[in-house]
């Protein structure tokens, strides 16, 4: 057991390049500093993109990204290193149930707020029953094979948004053909952090080029700068009350098994780069995101999720510290109250998002395949050929089933079909290997 509730960090001075630099521990000041700007970094695209598709405030929602990292730090007792930024397995539910078109505010953010705080409230109550009981019966219900499936079918259940986002004109599609190669040449062409900001780099450099081709040389809608300028450099949030809809609720509310999934598979992948159990934090863990996803829906972000772009910096610099998320929660903070910084993001042209949006989906979708390779799920086996198959064409296809007047998208019939699915089949007897 800990000496204390947080632990007691002791200074590391880096002399060894590539030393490990434990949950325990801190480096000095400006080198803490440096690692928390960098995380920031690695969160902003992804934290930006998911309000941006919805219709939501990204200055918002950074700064409650930042909120929601402090909550969850607190009640992990500073032992688990995550960052939590805009989860992307809202965005199809939310785009349905608020009918937004892809552009500019969304009117009717506030329904889609109760159906968030609703999902966070059932997550809550996940992290306590886990707390209680432990996770066992979670990986019973959720193995490799379902939890591949479900992460991979957030992906393939938002291309058809990233594609109609990019289809209003031929300059539009071809722009975000521009932006794709941008971030392919990134994560190509480029080694170290450059690579592991392959979203942010690629979208800024698809960002100059949009401008150059439109402001400069007057093709396709020009970028209005007019807003940035008018913008002013501090103030506060633009906070939204919630509504709450039974039927928005009982649609979101399951996307909470899809936030447990994903961040059960987090804390694994934690747990092994820095050779400790964190089993014991699960269900803290599970209540942290719970609790964070529902203050951001009372205050008008969307919900949050721990974000493997941060999880993959600390693979890269081998620090995981705790205490560096602090600092990348306090800069989020910082930046939430910068209407300029809102205002530019603003600025990023359609094309230039949805190109970025085709990367960032299929990349969801493959790290559901990256799943099932990493835990060696056996396809020769027919019980999880057929639950992946299915729960792919269920997600792609947006399979909905309707009960009275409640409706479950092709996400929410994936997943729950998912896990019936492998119940239903693990119980029969020996199989031929599948052709």
């Amino acid at each position: 057991m800990a000496d204390s509730y947080f632990p007691r960090w002791r200074v590391q001075s880096r002399g060894v390049e590539g030393r490990v630099v434990n949950t325990d521990e801190r480096l000095p000041g400006p080198q803490m500093l440096a690692m928390g700007i960098q995380h920031v970094v690695a969160m902003f695209g992804s934290t930006v993109l998911a309000p941006l598709l919805m219709g939501f405030d990204p200055n918002l929602c950074i700064f409650m990204s930042g909120i929601g990292t402090l909550l969850f730090f607190v009640l992990v007792g500073g032992r688990v290193p995550s960052y939590l930024g805009s989860s992307f397995a809202f965005i199809g539910l939310v785009i349905a149930i608020t009918g937004y078109t892809g552009h500019g505010p969304n009117l009717n953010i506030p329904v889609a707020l109760g159906g968030i705080i609703a999902c966070g409230v059932v997550y809550v109550i996940i992290g306590l029953i886990v707390s209680a009981v432990g996770t066992a019966w979670i990986e019973t219900l959720m193995p490799p094979v379902v939890t591949g499936s479900i992460v991979a079918v957030i992906g393939l259940n938002l291309a058809p948004i990233a594609v109609k986002g990019v289809s209003g004109s031929a300059f539009d599609s071809y722009m975000a053909l521009v932006t794709v190669l941008c971030v392919g040449a990134v994560a190509v062409f480029t080694r170290g952090m450059l690579q592991r900001l392959l979203i942010l780099v690629g979208l800024l450099i698809a960002y100059v080029i949009y401008a150059i081709v439109t402001n400069g040389m007057g093709m396709g809608k020009p970028i209005d700068f007019s807003i940035v300028a008018n913008a002013a450099w501090f103030g506060m949030p633009h906070f939204t009350a919630p509504v709450f809809s039974g039927q928005a609720m009982a649609l979101l509310a399951p996307v909470a098994v899809i936030l447990v999934a994903e961040n059960l598979g987090h804390i694994k992948a934690v747990s092994a780069m820095t050779g400790q159990n964190l089993d014991g934090y699960i269900g803290r863990a599970f209540i942290g995101d719970g609790l964070a996803t529902v203050v951001s829906g009372f205050a008008g972000g969307t919900g949050v999720t721990t974000y493997a772009e941060n999880i993959g910096v600390m693979a890269v610099t081998k620090i995981y510290s705790t205490l560096v998320f602090v600092i990348a929660a306090v800069i989020a903070l910082v930046l939430g109250f910068s209407p300029k910084f809102g205002a530019v993001i603003q600025t990023i042209p359609g094309p230039v998002l949805g190109g970025v949006s085709i990367v960032v989906f299929g990349l969801i979708a493959v790290t559901g395949a990256r799943i099932w390779v990493v835990n060696k799920v056996d396809f020769s086996d027919n019980r999880n050929l057929i639950v992946a198959a299915v729960t792919l064409v269920l997600g792609a296809g947006d399979f909905s089933l309707k009960f009275g007047g409640f409706a479950l998208g092709g996400i929410g019939t994936a997943t729950f079909g998912a896990i019936i699915l492998y119940a239903l089949l693990r119980r029969k007897g020996p199989q031929e290997p599948a052709v």
